[in-house]
């Protein structure tokens, strides 16, 4: 019997590069499509490229034709659409870019895949920021209230998923991700920079950590619990959407606790709004609000309802919140401590 085959795109991004693993170990064919800018992640799949033969595509969700040719190339039974433009605060200074990549890149991609395997199975990477102002618990039944342009492209991209089943009886199925994180995750997003800031400044290497609201409650999870759900969803019968999240909320401030509380720090917080902040045992102030941080447009409280994906899909998250912060803070102490001793042995 042949060996499965898929195709990811997004392969260097963190979900990427945890599915193209988890692929990989279920005896795949994987194939990864990667943009020429997209040197820096590929430390992340370097050893999957390396050792485990994942195989890179060049190819670009803007260009039909290098879509055309990376499915040509990997024939595959499976497309993991995971390519977007992520960041939900740069989504506000590029919206024409967050659609065209998160929307129409989407629509290429799927036109380009039926014309040559109409039986192929599609999962769309969907997100939580489509409820925007919707009250939690949400689930899949939820009113869609995005407040980005990265939650509308998105939404977009959602409907249309739900257009090409009903229309064109193609099996696409949408996993409405809340947020997940791992020690992969970019330093660009809050959780990354809590757990790496604050590593640093256990270090003596950073002095303050400055954040945006730290009201927001999000519901996080870890990121490679979550792509065996993605892979669940396309062993089904029948294509359909799923909630995927671990069913708790945390707000920022509470991360910023855990991560503390992991590297045995202790915050003590005073003031309120722009004027809050989080000193140390010995009064220093390590964590200030910086009203550059807030996005335009809020979402302030996010927690998903993953029932359907527990009944239908036999998923449950296996790691906690509390495990999951300790999981990336030791993985940011390490890489910050072996730097720093890099750095103390060129200076010797």
């Amino acid at each position: 019997m042949s060996k499965k085959r898929a195709l990811i795109t997004g392969i260097t991004g963190q979900d990427g590069s945890y599915l193209a693993d988890f692929l990989l170990n279920k005896d795949y064919d994987v194939f990864g499509l990667i943009r020429r800018s997209s040197t820096d992640p590929l430390i992340r799949i370097q050893d999957l490229v390396t050792n485990r033969g994942l195989k890179l595509i060049s190819g670009n969700m803007r260009d039909s034709s290098t879509l055309r040719r990376a499915l040509e190339i990997s024939l595959p039974d499976e497309i993991y659409n995971l390519a977007a433009l992520s960041d939900v605060g740069i989504s506000f200074q590029c919206p024409e870019e967050t659609l065209e990549v998160n929307y129409f890149g989407f629509g290429k991609l799927v036109e380009e895949a039926l014309r040559i395997n109409p039986g192929v199975k599609i999962y769309q990477a969907s997100t939580s920021e489509m409820f925007g102002k919707t009250k939690p618990p949400q689930n899949e039944s939820s009113e869609f209230l995005p407040v980005s342009p990265y939650g509308e492209a998105k939404l977009k991209s959602h409907q249309l998923s739900s257009e090409y089943r009903k229309n064109r009886g193609a099996f696409v199925c949408c996993g409405i991700l809340f947020n997940h994180e791992s020690p992969k995750r970019g330093k660009h997003f809050v959780t990354r920079k809590i757990t790496y800031s604050l590593a640093k400044i256990k270090l003596g290497l950073q002095d303050v950590l400055e954040l945006g609201n730290l009201d927001a409650k999000r519901d996080w999870g870890f990121a490679g619990d979550y792509v065996e759900a993605m892979w669940l969803m396309l062993q089904q019968n029948t294509p359909d959407d799923y909630v995927i999240a671990s069913g708790e909320s945390h707000s920022v401030r509470d991360f910023v606790n855990a991560a503390a509380k992991a590297l045995d720090i202790n915050i003590f917080w005073e003031g309120g709004g722009l004027e809050e902040v989080g000193r140390d045992e010995g009064g220093k102030v390590i964590v200030k609000v910086n009203k550059d941080f807030y996005r335009p447009v809020e979402v302030d409280d996010l927690r998903g309802d993953y029932a359907k994906a527990n009944e239908k899909l036999g998923w449950e998250p296996r790691t906690n919140f509390q495990e999951l912060v300790k999981m990336m803070v030791d993985h940011d102490i390490k890489i910050v401590s072996q730097d720093l001793t890099q750095e103390n042995n060129i200076r010797n």
